[in-house]
């Protein structure tokens, strides 16, 4: 389900492009927006959420299924917490059906989904561990995360297919904190497969207030 909001992009408190293939984090004040926008189309951002005053306290792709009762993140979907609180609620999308259980790709996926050579690629498991440990945090706190403008149907015998993406250039999706939440961000780096297009692009992010 899509829903449509226009905001005014000279109020907004922060206005940063992300790279293609790099890391990025903000933290969110309750009741501020963030809105990622994918710049070029079909491109996948890895993202997790954290309690920054109790960083125990993080995204869980299980229980925000299961309140939901949806494969799929949309318009209306709360993020739900391994504590059941709701951290960030989506309030606007161009796009609809982000995934929220094929995971981050790491060094060791590559290895096994698409040869040993690929092993060096960097990858989104890697770009977590660099932005989660400025916050003093490592990989035993990498869980299971959000792909915003990944496409990832569900195949008739039950296996999760990941194809091309849905977002055009200029797409985006808006959270809002209902509590103030840590966003970590990995600009997936991916070239195996067409999660990206076969070719990274950067993203922007822009924070409001409201």
């Amino acid at each position: 389900m899509t829903h449509l909001i226009e905001r005014d992009f000279d109020a907004a408190i922060l206005d940063e492009t992300v790279p293609a293939r790099a890391p990025w984090s903000v933290t969110l004040r309750a009741g501020q927006v963030l809105r990622i926008i994918d710049l070029e189309g079909q491109q996948a951002v890895d993202t997790l959420l954290y309690n920054p005053h109790n960083t125990v306290e993080r995204y869980s792709a299980q229980d925000t299924v299961l309140a939901q009762s949806k494969a799929y993140v949309e318009t209306g979907t709360e993020l739900i917490s391994n504590e059941g609180n709701v951290m960030a609620t989506v309030v606007a999308d161009s796009c609809g059906n982000h995934d929220t259980s094929a995971g981050a790709c790491s060094c060791e996926a590559n290895t096994v989904r698409f040869g040993h050579d690929t092993k060096y690629m960097h990858a989104c498991r890697e770009n977590f561990l660099i932005e989660v440990g400025k916050y003093g945090m490592s990989k035993r706190d990498i869980v299971s995360n959000i792909n915003f403008f990944m496409n990832v149907p569900i195949t008739p015998d039950g296996a999760l297919a990941i194809v091309d993406g849905l977002s055009d250039p200029g797409g985006y999706v808006d959270l809002k904190a209902e509590m103030d939440v840590l966003v970590v961000i990995s600009n997936c780096p991916q070239v195996n497969n067409p999660c990206n297009g076969f070719n990274p692009s950067p993203i922007r992010t822009l924070v409001w207030d409201q």
